[in-house]
């Protein structure tokens, strides 16, 4: 077996393997190629209701993106997990709720969903994924873009920025690096130190797994060892143990949230999403074998990341175990703003449940001078 056929068995037992859950025109300016879905969609004169489902632009490419709500109050932009976790397909039911009082904006990040779907090779072959990394760096310019373009289009001064996991990186570094164009940071399961962040959940979950009797979670543990990891495929099977003790810990996001809008549920949306998430994490994680550098070996906002010249509210699962409070609440505290608050949630882990959610709406709703 040649070196690009092992390298291609290596990458298709990967995307078999992992689990993802953790971590959802001719100027960018100008009009969408999607014309027809450039209408504002109103349910009246009075109520200024939008619900726009396009592509736009982006450094280059074009980026999926959903504007629903009403128009004349203020913007949410939504930075999903991951990566390649996309909430779009499922916005609808976690959100719908919200469009009376907020407009809320869901992005498909490069390499995830249908922006992926967009711009997919013929192949998700090492080659591809040698010739096009993403970086942090790229995502968050990708983000500040998108945010410049909603504040014209939608005639706002700012937006309100909402990241969680994944995009608990790239929310926050829009933030720092462009605050004139944020009414507040909220951060959900942030990021702080992802290497270590990997670490410390290793023997968390160890832990919990010795003290269960879990000789089963263990022989995995001890066959992968400690991260960091040369392969993808063991970060994926440590995710997967830290997966069952968070929820084994906490309590679950209501059923019908995360059940794919029917516009969503089909054999290329599901083929681009499954794609896009491989496409992503093989990415964040890296893997030797692919000839991948991990991206989150370049994030640590404990070094130099802790003034921020906007408003910061951190939402923390007291059971997360992937992000855990500890490192949070340490980063937290280093974090000179406006304002500030840390907001630790009982019986809650890592993902989004109705306290979650909840809490996401008190904050928003708790906002000054936001329009």
């Amino acid at each position: 077996m040649n070196q690009d056929t092992t390298a291609k068995t290596c990458l298709a037992f990967f995307y078999l393997s992992f689990v993802v859950l953790f971590f959802t025109a001719t100027s960018f300016f100008g009009k969408s190629r999607n014309t027809a879905a450039d209408q504002i969609l109103k349910d009246s004169t009075t109520n200024k209701h939008v619900r726009e489902e396009r592509f736009i632009e982006i450094n280059g490419i074009d980026e999926w993106v959903t504007i629903k709500g009403n128009s004349a109050k203020p913007v949410i932009l939504f930075i999903h997990g991951g990566p390649g976790s996309t909430m779009s397909p499922y916005s609808d039911a976690v959100y719908g709720g919200w469009e009376k009082d907020f407009v809320i904006v869901q992005w498909d990040q490069r390499g995830a969903g249908r922006t992926f779907g967009r711009n997919a090779p013929e192949e998700l072959s090492p080659a591809y994924l040698q010739a096009h990394p993403l970086t942090v760096d790229q995502i968050t310019a990708d983000g500040i873009q998108l945010a410049e373009y909603l504040t014209k289009y939608l005639h706002k001064n700012k937006v309100i920025l909402f990241g969680t996991s994944w995009g608990s990186i790239i929310g926050a570094k829009m933030a720092l690096k462009r605050p004139d164009l944020f009414y507040a940071y909220i951060g959900h399961s942030q990021v702080v130190n992802a290497a270590e962040d990997l670490i410390s959940a290793y023997k968390k979950v160890y832990q919990m797994a010795q003290k269960a009797g879990d000789q089963k979670s263990l022989s995995v543990l001890d066959s992968i060892g400690k991260p960091p990891y040369d392969i993808a495929r063991n970060a994926g099977r440590l995710l997967r143990i830290i997966k069952k003790y968070e929820r084994e810990n906490s309590a679950p996001a209501p059923a019908s949230w995360f059940i794919l809008s029917p516009e969503y549920d089909n054999l290329q949306d599901n083929q681009h999403r499954e794609d896009g998430d491989d496409y992503s994490f093989v990415n964040y994680v890296g893997d030797k074998r692919l000839g991948v550098k991990p991206m989150n070996t370049t994030v640590n906002f404990l070094k130099d990341s802790f003034i921020f010249k906007i408003p910061v509210y951190l939402i923390q699962g007291e059971e997360d175990i992937l992000t855990a409070k500890e490192i949070t609440k340490v980063y937290f505290d280093k974090i000179k703003a406006p304002a500030k608050e840390f907001i630790l949630l009982p019986n809650t882990a890592h993902g989004f449940n109705s306290s979650v959610v909840d809490t996401q709406l008190k904050i928003m709703r708790s906002l000054k001078n936001v329009h």
